[in-house]
């Protein structure tokens, strides 16, 4: 079991950046991944990064140069580095930690509260 919240998300004008961290409430060493999703009005929620405990990554094309994820063990935290901001990046951003393998039996996700990205014109 692990508890996640989310902080650094607000009001940006387009262009602008923010990062985004998450805070583990246990050591984030054994687990084997953690990422960010985001889910806008009306839209279903969709990955944006990934980042295995082997340091592997993972981005939405859409992301792709301009978002950075990273983690740290030791402080049991995961950041996203949001950069050249759109209003389309508009949304409430979750964090996940998972153990086992995604897809498979032992697979179990974990989730965030959410914290809102507002990114304006």
């Amino acid at each position: 079991q692990v508890q996640l919240v989310e902080s650094g998300g607000g009001l940006v004008q387009a262009g602008g950046s923010l990062r985004l961290s998450c805070a583990a409430s246990r050591s984030i060493f054994s687990i084997d991944g953690m990422g960010w999703y985001r889910q806008a009005p009306g839209k279903q929620r969709e990955l944006v990064a990934t980042i295995t405990n082997g340091g592997s990554t993972n981005y939405a094309d859409s992301v792709k140069g301009r978002f950075t994820i990273s983690r740290d063990n030791a402080k049991n935290m995961v950041y996203l580095q949001m950069n050249s901001l759109k209003p389309e990046d508009t949304a409430v951003y979750y964090c996940q930690a998972w153990t086992g393998v995604p897809g498979g039996v032992t697979f179990r996700p974990y989730w965030g509260q959410g914290t809102q990205v507002t990114v304006s014109s």
